[in-house]
């Protein structure tokens, strides 16, 4: 084994890192699908799953900030070890709930875990691709949500038609704790790796910041991250386009069976559509930008020019939503307006001006602060379509977006300038 080599392995890497991701949102996204049943069965109201869904938030919240911090110190290997392991029995004993305070024990419990998923999986992508290179393997990485969401709806619908609902929270755990062993043996870092030909480590070191050999850094203070204006930035994309997120992820389905009488089965034939769209759009958010970076583009150029279309995009699909009458024209809508989302690409951002043993800190923070402005929305988004409708929820989000490039181009400035905070940058990166 010690003399097997594998040609382009950092993206069999990100690939692991995808699938991951995939799991993270297939577990979520679990109760999601199985909502109206579960609240038909068991006689949980809207404002109770506003609630479950909110105690998912709070944890989550708080341990994405905690786990940004963890990462930095444990490591992307074992950061995804520990976390991996934890979501998936976490996602198992929602199989033995029975009340809405014991769902909203559960995803308290998974949200704690999950959080630690994205900065180990950034900081993961800043040890395996140099800087032109990072923006399509996160997007690759971040595809795993929308594929793991999307798949959520025909194979949890399946599961709970067949053996019912309680069995679908046992087999995303199970297919957790599977990755977890395979994660083991294969990742480690470009310079530990066995199975990494020279040429291709030569590659991923073709900038400093990707080196793997370069002595360990210590964590930045708090109060550096903080007063560091491009960090706010992060965390401003996040607070306005998380909480999107969250809407897609948490109320798409409910919304296809509210508003358009989807019942679950029909919820299994075609709610996945969205979420492919969802995945396309992470892999343009990535593709697009370095596409246009083989063309002479600079990386901030080609970044805040895909943002900009997919922050126009999102209006006009979002009023269509609400406007056409159709379910199939909404379903095609919806599709469309998650795709804009993923494109935009807000994950990526640290990555693009901060170095690797920054990213997980300034991820969690960012995260953290979005999962605030998650909490919000989801009880505001509870009372309003229990009370009045799921217009002025599509109303708001279609201009966040565009609000959020506004912050990210004042606060951030020229993405691909790489430094710590407190340090001058680098030379933009434009190739």
């Amino acid at each position: 084994m010690s003399r097997l080599k594998i040609p382009g392995l950092r993206w069999y890497i990100v690939i692991m890192l995808c699938l991951a991701s995939e799991l993270n949102y297939l577990d979520r996204q679990t109760l999601s699908v199985l909502a109206q049943t579960i609240q038909d069965e068991l006689g949980i109201t809207d404002i109770d799953y506003a609630n479950i869904t909110s105690a998912f938030l709070l944890s989550y919240t708080v341990m994405y900030a905690v786990c940004g911090r963890l990462v930095d110190v444990l490591g992307s290997r074992w950061s995804f070890l520990i976390f991996v392991s934890g979501w998936s029995v976490a996602n198992m004993l929602h199989a033995f709930a029975r009340t809405a305070a014991q769902f909203s024990v559960c995803r308290f419990l998974l949200g704690a875990a999950e959080p630690a998923s994205f900065p180990a999986g950034i900081r993961a992508v800043t040890e395996w691709f140099p800087l032109k290179e990072r923006a399509m393997a996160v997007g690759i990485f971040n595809a795993g949500t929308a594929v793991g969401a999307g798949l959520a709806a025909p194979l949890v619908s399946w599961i709970a038609l067949t053996w019912g609902w309680r069995y679908a929270f046992i087999v995303g755990g199970v297919l957790g704790l599977i990755w977890v062993a395979v994660w083991a043996v294969v990742f480690r870092l470009p310079r530990q790796h066995q199975w990494l030909k020279a040429a291709e480590l030569a590659h991923i070191e073709s900038d400093n910041d990707s080196r793997s050999d370069e002595p360990k850094k210590p964590a930045i203070p708090i109060r550096t991250l903080l007063s560091d204006r491009r960090v706010w930035g992060c965390i401003a994309a996040r607070m306005l386009t998380d909480p999107i997120s969250y809407f897609f992820i948490f109320w798409t389905p409910k919304f296809l069976q509210q508003e358009r009488g989807f019942d679950l089965a029909s919820v299994g034939k075609y709610g996945w559509i969205p979420f492919v769209a969802l995945a396309l759009g992470n892999l343009t958010g990535g593709g697009f930008p370095g596409w246009l970076i083989r063309r002479g583009w600079t990386l901030n150029k080609a970044r805040k020019t895909t943002m900009f279309i997919a922050s126009c995009t999102m209006p006009v699909a979002l009023l269509s939503i609400i406007t056409l009458p159709s379910a199939a024209a909404a379903v095609g809508m919806i599709s469309v307006a998650m795709f804009a989302h993923a494109a935009w690409a807000n994950m990526t951002l640290p990555a693009e001006v901060f170095p690797k043993h920054v990213v997980g800190s300034v991820t969690g923070f960012a995260g953290a602060f979005g999962g605030i402005a998650g909490i919000v929305t989801q009880q505001a988004i509870g009372w309003t379509v229990e009370n009045v409708s799921f217009t002025p929820v599509f109303v708001a989000s279609g201009v966040m977006h565009l609000s959020a490039l506004a912050l990210v181009s004042w606060l951030v400035g020229n993405l691909g300038e790489v430094s710590t905070p407190g340090q001058p940058r680098t030379g933009q990166i434009s190739a």
